[in-house]
């Protein structure tokens, strides 16, 4: 999320992006620090609340988390080796040459990729990384309730998704990508929700916020209701599955 007009879908939602948002698999980090040429400092790019930000803390001396939204960096968790600061994606702030990798976690599809993709070669080091991806629909495994899923995705709140929403359903495999692209490993995010816990993170969807806001009602309930005799106890935890496949690029000379 970036920039002085950035579309700012989630401030409003800032505590529940916190709770409900998926952790993303440590294997992943791991991966992306061994192809790293530096473990020096990473940036974390349109960090939101800092879901991914946590996972670098391990491979990197340093981490820099950057948001455009106040609200959203001051849901971020602290920790001493990392540095939150509002700014946008295309103005970090951050010294030429000084970043060892670049991370953009479910957020690329709202920058000015051109902008962006200047100051990501401004401010990495030689042969730096930039590393993005993105998630699609969850799996749960149960075809009923993914059905259900997919019929609210679609049908229920799919007019109210942002145009660029279509940028992460491909996992960023149709925009431009200007670095020596690597053929990177795929990856599975999971967790293990109850039906409140998916709920809460359905709701924190772009395209429900905006049809809360267009249409002055929320559209959980009915989802809710359809997934109530599905479930089984609501206290249940199933398993839920995102397939993360990264497009990761070294800074060429």
């Amino acid at each position: 999320m970036s920039g002085q007009t950035f579309p700012d879908h989630f401030s409003a939602v800032a505590p529940a992006y916190s709770s409900y948002r998926p952790t993303y698999p440590d294997a992943l980090f791991a991966y992306l620090s061994e192809l790293a040429l530096g473990r020096s400092l990473a940036w974390d790019c349109a960090a939101g609340s800092g879901q991914a930000t946590l996972g670098l803390v391990p491979y990197f001396e340093r981490v820099i988390a950057t948001d455009a939204s106040p609200t959203q960096i001051a849901q971020a968790p602290a920790h001493p080796r990392i540095e939150y600061r509002v700014a946008s994606a295309e103005a970090s702030g951050l010294t030429a040459g000084s970043v060892d990798l670049i991370i953009v976690a479910q957020a690329l599809h709202w920058l000015d990729l051109e902008r962006f993709y200047a100051e990501a070669r401004r401010v990495l080091a030689p042969a730096g990384l930039l590393a993005v991806w993105s998630y699609p629909m969850q799996r749960t495994g149960d075809a009923a309730i993914d059905e259900v899923l997919s019929h609210f995705y679609s049908d229920v709140v799919g007019a109210w998704w942002p145009p660029q929403r279509h940028m992460v359903e491909t996992g960023y495999r149709t925009v431009p990508f200007p670095f020596e692209e690597i053929a990177a490993r795929s990856f599975d995010m999971v967790a293990c929700w109850s039906l409140p816990q998916l709920l809460g993170y359905v709701g924190t969807w772009s395209a429900t916020s905006r049809y809360r806001a267009a249409m002055g009602h929320d559209p959980l309930p009915g989802l809710a209701s359809a997934l109530a005799p599905l479930w089984g106890r609501p206290e249940d935890e199933k398993r839920i599955l995102w397939p993360l496949e990264p497009r990761v690029g070294r800074l060429s000379p």
